[in-house]
């Protein structure tokens, strides 16, 4: 395996774009459930370039009904991201004010993780982040109502070229 850098500036670019209108090569999940984590995973594959075409278990999307559920479900997005060994992104669990430009941050209602943003930049300390289902750009994360957060920060992907 070979491992490529995260490319944070291509996926602030994307989230910057893309984080008030929709991306059509994308199925919308507004409405089914909400399109954060699907979001979150454009911002991210902008950045890597490279799937985990894994059946079940990776990090894909080539159509609608043909995608990994870590392409848009907060929590399998989080578990991809926080055990992948294999070929794609992976990540490791880290405190908010460690986070950077380009990183992800898991919102949990004490029950589940539900949301997925992406972090855009820093104010006084505070992440300010992009994300869609209640579409923002630069939007400070304090003022998100959540039981607790998560950092995901990303440390690469894995290819075999």
């Amino acid at each position: 395996m070979h491992f490529n850098e995260y490319n944070r500036n291509a996926a602030l670019s994307y989230a910057q774009e893309w984080a008030n209108k929709r991306n059509r090569k994308y199925l919308n999940f507004d409405g089914i459930g909400g399109d954060c984590t699907n979001f979150a995973s454009q911002c991210l594959y902008a950045g890597v370039g490279i799937m985990n075409y894994e059946k079940d278990t990776g990090w894909y999307y080539n159509t609608p009904d043909d995608r990994a559920a870590a392409w848009s479900s907060a929590e399998h997005f989080k578990k991809f991201m926080l055990h992948n060994k294999s070929i794609g992104p992976f990540a490791n669990a880290a405190p908010l004010n460690q986070l950077e430009i380009g990183d992800f941050i898991s919102l949990n209602n004490s029950i589940v993780y539900y949301h997925t943003l992406i972090v855009t930049g820093f104010l006084d300390g505070v992440p300010l982040v992009a994300a869609h289902t209640d579409d923002a750009y630069m939007r400070k994360l304090d003022t998100y109502n959540y039981a607790s957060a998560l950092g995901i920060h990303i440390l690469g992907a894995n290819s075999y070229d």
